[in-house]
């Protein structure tokens, strides 16, 4: 209840204040298991991506917003599960696959933190070993111009969501590991900075 709420809320929002634009909302499957992966350049992102796409997104989000008491408690309301960042979280994992085999939406950000930098980070590998083990499509999503929602003078500006076609796993030669899937995480950052640059 209180994620839908918060999604009518925060379109409004985006919609009456920021003049956002989404495109590509048809790209996200319908039904079953997808893995969403973004780039991250704002707080905002989690929001955006969430309220942008038509269906229910579980969030990964750095454990240290759990300890927050209001914080960690919104966030356990909204579906997010936390995440040890810098190291193989095999709770985090195990919880993101348990929902994917319920055909839920996992919402990743594979550079593992915001980025303050130009062009897009190293993704790490554990979306797409997610997407792997879970035979689930990745969705590649792009955001743009969310680090710059609150301008000056207090005034919103306008910002983009831009959703790319589901990647599909190979399913009998793509591995979760070694070099495939090394490839794989490529092909969908690669995904995700074309996004960027349209």
């Amino acid at each position: 209840m209180l994620y839908w709420f918060g999604k009518v809320i925060f379109y409004l929002f985006f919609t009456l204040f920021c003049r956002w634009q989404v495109t590509g909302r048809e790209n996200l499957p319908p039904r079953g298991p997808v893995v969403v992966v973004a780039n991250h350049i704002s707080l905002w992102d989690p929001v955006a991506v969430g309220v942008a796409l038509p269906r229910r997104v579980y969030f990964m989000a750095k454990e240290e917003l759990f300890r927050i008491p209001l914080v960690g408690l919104v966030l356990k309301a909204l579906g997010a599960f936390p995440v040890r960042r810098g190291e193989a979280d095999l709770a985090a994992m195990r919880a993101a696959l348990r929902l994917l085999r319920q055909g839920k939406v996992v919402g990743v950000f594979p550079e593992g933190g915001r980025n303050r930098t130009e062009g897009l980070q190293a993704f790490q590998r554990g979306a797409a070993l997610l997407a792997v083990r879970a035979r689930a499509p990745i969705v590649p999503v792009a955001v743009v111009g969310t680090n710059r929602i609150l301008g000056r003078g207090g005034f919103f500006r306008r910002f983009q969501v831009r959703i790319g076609r589901p990647i599909y796993p190979e399913a009998a030669a793509l591995l979760p590991r070694g070099t495939e899937l090394a490839r794989f995480s490529l092909v969908a950052r690669e995904a995700v900075a074309e996004l960027v640059r349209q």
